[in-house]
């Protein structure tokens, strides 16, 4: 059985409304990536070099990322080679398969680090403009909806109007914002917070997080600031680090979690406007190149758009088409 047919099975028992946000929040991509890809094997009759030097520049051209696709090319060839491949429509599905192993590695768990007992602290961080506290905002919605008493800590006290971003989602969601006034110490804020959660038992506490000091410097001494109070406070926390990268700047978003990462010990990825590029290779460049469990991705404005990631709905949101196409 090929891998679109197995994938079809397999979509056939996950939910519609999942299955529709993930295919209407990646159809820019899909109609770049996809339909190149469709017209790359309708022009070819035969796998050859000139096919691979065009399937590659159309990965490059969909953020997948240099090093991740001259990799996967060479993978496919071999593939080809091992399979006996001489038909451009036989390697398709050779080339979703290829792209669902970088997405979902063996040990890899994409689920939240959620406590069993006592407060689990999620400390969210990224540069300002990427979508943070609307992200936040939609993750407490999540949490709420899977039966989780949810608490917020506005501590991005720096920008303008950032405290009362998160007061407004706060309110539409349902959730409250433990605050202090703008320009407050971010780890006073945190302790604060800490406190009110385990006063009214909460079960998640969501910590919003500056996004931009006057240097990175000052950036990431804030950040560790902030972490070893919540540490000192809830030992063991921040159970989980998760950086909200914007989907639309494509390589620049490696740069950003690069520089996070190095400092602030990030366990997972929220990419953000998925729905808003047609550049959605970039989640292939980030998993591959940052080594970081994708969590959550944004296919949406509304507050229930924010998505667990599916590596296998990702992967058929991408070749919605041909897989659906593909005999029986």
């Amino acid at each position: 059985m090929s891998f679109f047919k197995k994938l079809k099975e397999k979509m056939t028992q996950q939910t519609t409304e999942v299955a529709d946000k993930f295919k209407t929040g990646l159809e820019k991509t899909r109609s770049n990536f996809a339909g190149k890809m469709n017209e790359l094997v309708a022009r070819y009759r035969k796998v050859d070099e000139d096919f691979f030097e065009e399937l590659e520049e159309i990965l490059i051209g969909a953020d997948v990322g240099v090093t991740t696709v001259m990799n996967l090319i060479d993978e496919l060839k071999d593939e080809v080679r091992i399979r006996n491949i001489k038909d451009t429509e036989e390697i398709q599905p050779v080339i979703s398969e290829k792209l669902a192993g970088l997405l979902d590695k063996e040990g890899d768990d994409g689920t939240l680090n959620i406590q069993v007992d006592g407060l689990t602290v999620i400390l969210v961080v990224g540069v300002n403009g990427v979508g943070k506290t609307t992200s936040i905002g939609k993750l407490a919605n999540y949490l709420k909806n899977e039966g989780k008493s949810v608490l917020l800590a506005a501590g991005d006290t720096f920008r303008a109007g950032a405290i009362e971003q998160l007061d407004v989602w706060g309110e539409r969601v349902g959730v409250p914002v433990i605050k202090q006034q703008a320009g407050s110490d971010p780890a006073a804020v945190m302790y604060d917070a800490i406190a009110a959660a385990r006063s009214r038992k909460a079960d998640v506490l969501i910590c919003d997080t500056a996004g931009r000091l006057q240097n990175k410097v000052n950036l990431m001494n804030e950040l560790e600031k902030v972490k070893r109070v919540i540490e000192r406070e809830v030992p063991g926390a921040p159970h989980e680090v998760l950086l909200v990268l914007d989907s639309t700047t494509g390589q620049n978003a490696l740069s950003q979690a690069k520089a996070f990462g190095s400092s602030t010990d990030v366990s997972g990825l929220i990419l953000t406007k998925l729905d808003g590029t047609a550049k959605g290779g970039i989640v292939f460049a980030v998993r591959q190149e940052l080594d970081l469990p994708v969590k959550f991705i944004g296919l949406g404005e509304q507050k229930d758009d924010l998505q667990p990631f599916d590596a296998d709905q990702f992967v058929y949101g991408l070749f919605k088409e041909a897989i659906d196409n593909e005999q029986a």
